[in-house]
């Protein structure tokens, strides 16, 4: 039997470059390409209609109706004329044509009498497949339905196209997601090698502080220390950026004084106001003392709105005004202002001036310095707190920036201060884990200082071997320390050792779930450097108390489950339980495969619930998937991945009991 003619196109090798591009061959169902196939069914009436692809060999189909099989060999096929033209092929009687009237698939077979096929026709000229309309009787077309088909055509082709450049998008969203990965790394390790040095300048200038000294000494002193918050604000800033970015940043309701805080910062940047210019606090007196919120992240707004004031103000007055402009029963509403006389700003600039790294003028951060990020964390902390600010400007006659902020009422009355001592909890004996030398003096200074004794281990290793020999109260825990780090030390405490010992953490570093993490291996508190002495003082005294239970409770933003159940409270409550169902179970398949370093497991279950995490609108775990994907990917698991299934599986744990609370 003559084997049957197989036409080549003269743009073959670009012809299936082209198709190739695309990725389609071989690959699984897709409703798009089958509901196009029904239509031409539906549209031409005929019993057999698809939508193949001809590579090198053979005609393929994506998909098919009355066919029954997945490819013929392209020898076989009449479509393998219909990719050699630039319009439509129509033959109305197969019987009557001399190309195909002895074809076997015409006289038995698939028994085709009518066939009609549409080149696919990429944007670039290339005829790759073909969509086609086959029947078992003799047919013609009218012009509407020959229409159709074009159309239909020209959908198979831009759905191919779309899914293109998805695959394009998606390969740049990755190179994003890791650029966000190496940022957010790079971050928490600068702000590791800043606060170390920085803890250490805080915290002797502080010690320094609390002896005898003549006030030319004292006022030098204050400056000092006035310099380390402000640098400390600055790379506060920073982390917060990537806090606020995952999600991670929260706002803390507890009493505090609000007048004292508006004082301290006042007096915090009076040293910042030049001769020229008039600085003045003005207070309601009717405003309340004590209020709940979070006194950080209002310290750290006033800070950053009275030192832009000051920074751009050469003569003239930076006033900063609260007022009580409501109350109920429950709330007081505060307006907070800070106005100036100063450079102001140009009306063009008025609506990005909280964007991130925007300043008023181009010459701006040469000429006043600055990071440009300042107004736009202002921005988002007083967002967190359900509020807005607004901002008056006039070019060369000042600015004044304002915003209204809610604080529930407080039936607390401030304590006095006691002096800093640690006298009520008697003679602690305290084990130190840490490596730095200028730490460990640090803290062996204001330990001193509180009354407590203090032994100093240089590694993990070295503090299980004090913790065998001797009797401690308590453990101040350094998380990144050679031989052990403070992750291993603390899991061999609870673990190996079984001891209930109080272990608080203390660290420059300020990865994204590190807290968490601490907190699952057993750490009872968590202590930030540069540390402030009344904060581990009060941390100490908090993990001591017989009654302390940890409580904690991460929060889920299910706005995008809620955007996609349109008010339905049973969809949302299945997806909820589908995640609490299923994440945990694939979770603990991750965990073993990567132990089992099994890279194709890990690869394809950190893929698949990487859209699970971004669901529920949980970046951070995402972006902990991402390392551990592409680390898969590259078959090489680094000591980063590690951190960041752990981070991952604390992360789990407490998303799925924050979501069977509610």
């Amino acid at each position: 039997m003559k084997t049957p003619e197989l036409p080549i196109p003269s743009n073959e090798l670009e012809r299936l470059a082209a198709l190739k591009r695309y990725n389609i061959l071989d690959t699984l169902p897709d409703n798009a390409f089958d509901d196009a196939t029904k239509l031409v069914s539906y549209i031409c009436g005929v019993p057999i209609a698809h939508i193949s692809f001809i590579d090198e060999s053979r005609q393929w189909f994506k998909s098919e109706i009355g066919i029954g099989i997945s490819e013929v060999p392209r020898e076989i096929s009449f479509c393998r004329y219909t990719i050699l033209e630039s319009k439509m092929v129509e033959i109305n009687d197969t019987f009557k044509n001399d190309r195909f009237k002895d074809d076997p698939n015409v006289r038995g077979g698939f028994n085709v009498r009518f066939y009609a096929g549409v080149p696919l026709t990429t944007p670039d000229g290339y005829n790759i497949g073909t969509l086609c309309a086959v029947d078992h009787v003799t047919k013609e077309l009218n012009e509407d339905q020959r229409n159709a088909l074009r159309i239909v055509a020209k959908h198979v082709i831009s759905q191919l196209e779309l899914g293109t450049k998805n695959v394009q998008l998606d390969a740049q969203k990755k190179i994003a997601e890791r650029a966000v990965l190496a940022k957010d790394s790079f971050l928490a390790n600068m702000s590791h090698e800043i606060r170390t040095p920085l803890n250490a300048i805080i915290g002797f200038t502080d010690l320094l502080a609390q002896t005898k000294l003549n006030a030319v000494q004292r006022d030098y002193i204050n400056s000092v220390q006035i310099a380390g918050e402000n640098l400390l604000l600055i790379v506060n800033d920073i982390l917060d950026l990537s806090k606020m970015e995952s999600g991670n940043l929260t706002i803390e309701a507890v009493p505090f004084n609000l007048k004292n805080t508006l004082k301290h910062v006042y007096n915090l940047l009076k040293i910042k106001v030049p001769k020229e210019v008039e600085f003045n606090l003005f207070l309601d007196a009717d405003m309340p003392e004590m209020v709940i919120g979070d006194e950080g992240r209002l310290n750290q707004i006033l800070v950053n709105l009275i030192g832009n004031a000051l920074k751009f103000t050469h003569e003239g007055e930076v006033t900063v005004s609260v007022k009580m402009i409501g109350e109920t029963e429950n709330h007081y509403t505060l307006k907070f202002s800070v106005k100036d006389t100063g450079i102001g700003i140009p009306p063009k600039k008025l609506k990005t001036i909280f964007e991130r790294f925007t300043q008023a003028e181009d010459s701006t951060t040469r000429k006043f310095g600055g990071t440009g990020l300042g107004l736009n964390i202002v921005k988002q902390l007083i967002e967190l707190q359900n509020a807005e600010i607004n901002v008056k400007s006039e070019q060369n006659k000042g600015s004044e920036f304002f915003f209204v902020i809610n604080y529930k009422k407080s039936d607390d009355t401030e304590e006095t201060i006691e002096e800093l001592t640690g006298e009520s909890l008697g003679k602690l004996k305290i084990l130190l884990c840490e490596d730095n030398v200028l730490n460990q003096k640090l803290v062996k200074s204001v330990m001193q200082n509180f009354g407590f004794e203090l032994d100093i281990a240089e590694n993990g290793e070295e503090g299980i071997e004090f913790l065998l020999k001797n009797e401690y109260d308590l453990v101040l825990m350094d998380l990144q320390m050679p031989i052990k780090d403070g992750y291993q030390t603390t899991e061999y405490i609870r673990n190996e050792m079984n001891s209930t010992i109080p272990i608080i953490a203390m660290t420059a570093h300020s990865l994204m779930g590190e807290q968490e993490r601490c907190y699952n291996v057993g750490m009872d508190g968590y202590v930030p450097k540069p540390f402030k002495q009344p904060v581990l003082l009060e941390t100490i005294k908090t993990v001591l108390n017989p009654d302390y239970k940890l409580t904690r409770k991460r929060r889920v933003n299910l706005s995008f489950i809620d955007e996609m159940a349109c008010g339905d409270l049973g969809f949302r409550q299945d997806m909820i339980n589908l995640f609490i169902e299923k994440i945990p179970a694939e979770e603990a398949l991750l965990e073993e495969a990567f132990k089992n370093n099994d890279y194709l497991k890990v690869k394809n279950l950190a893929h698949n619930m990487r859209s699970s995490m971004d669901m529920f609108m949980l970046d951070d775990l995402s972006n902990c998937l991402a390392v551990i994907e592409e680390e898969a990917r590259n078959e090489k698991f680094s000591s980063e991945a590690a951190d960041k299934a752990d981070i991952f599986h604390c992360g789990i744990i407490e998303v799925v009991k924050y979501l069977k609370e509610l």
